[in-house]
């Protein structure tokens, strides 16, 4: 089993490496907030907020569990700065 998580260690590593050693120059921007609202029928009105940005800076991506998901997305700093796609899901 060693053998095994050794291979997955080594393949992450190499991914890790050649994601560090890409390019991005030409990467396009892409900035999205996505709301997936009610997901679940045992927490009603709770849903996921994810904020995503990719571009020639990096990537960069968070996420929450919020009771009130679009009250949140109405406070954050990356909705109220305009530049950002809101996607419901």
């Amino acid at each position: 089993m060693s053998k095994n998580i050794d291979k997955v260690r080594a393949h992450r590593e190499a991914l890790k490496t050649a994601w560090f050693n890409f390019d991005h120059s030409k990467t396009p921007e892409v900035k999205q907030i996505i709301v997936d609202y009610n997901n679940n029928p045992w927490w009603e009105g709770y849903g996921e907020v994810k904020v995503l940005r990719s571009g020639p800076d990096g990537y960069c991506s968070f996420s929450s569990h919020e009771e009130n998901p679009f009250l949140r997305v109405s406070e954050l700093k990356e909705f109220n700065s305009g530049e950002y796609e809101l996607i419901v899901k």
